[in-house]
């Protein structure tokens, strides 16, 4: 088997069980997966997470690898928050995925967070002095929470305040918000 530039690195994927944006959770699962990336899925549950298209339209169920519970999360190299309205509204409400965020910060670990996913970030209490992008009704959010600044663009990697965290806006983003994930990993 070639070798490939993300063999050997682990990424963790957290979301709630419904409701999570389906390009925002599948496409990056099977571009990292096929880049040599290990990609553990944390869901609330060991249900099926059932993911929308456009926050209301039913989307593919995908079964999670693991639960949010029975994380070790020294194990991965980065973190992963796919959107969607109601999934990422849900997230930043329990204990264990604001507890992953707020390790993988401390820590130094980059953290990727597209759409409606950096309101994790918010409740964590881990964007002071971050430049980030976000679905634009999430910035006033961020910039209430301490981010240096909100900008609309396809990406930004910003890596003050000692890690690395990736945004993008929307699904259409993925290019370039995976392009900045796979410098990231490559990096650390």
């Amino acid at each position: 088997m070639p070798d490939k530039p993300l063999n050997g690195h682990r990424v963790l994927v957290i979301v709630t069980n419904y409701g999570v944006e389906q390009d925002e959770l599948l496409v990056p699962i099977r571009r990292l997966k096929e880049d040599g990336a290990d990609v553990i899925l944390a869901a609330l549950t060991s249900e099926p997470v059932q993911t929308l298209v456009g926050d209301r339209d039913p989307g593919e169920a995908v079964r999670p690898t693991t639960t949010l519970e029975q994380l070790d999360l020294g194990e991965h190299q980065l973190l992963l928050i796919p959107g969607g309205t109601i999934n990422a509204d849900q997230l930043r409400l329990e204990p264990r995925a604001l507890e992953a965020v707020r390790a993988f910060a401390a820590t130094g670990r980059p953290i990727a967070a597209i759409c409606h996913g950096p309101w994790a970030l918010v409740e964590a209490d881990v964007l002071n002095g971050k430049t980030l992008t976000s679905y634009p009704s999430v910035r006033t959010d961020v910039c209430n929470a301490g981010a240096k600044d909100w900008v609309d663009e396809a990406v930004v990697s910003d890596s003050a305040g000692g890690y690395t965290l990736i945004t993008s806006r929307t699904p259409k983003d993925l290019d370039d918000f995976l392009g900045a994930i796979n410098e990231a990993m490559v990096g650390s």
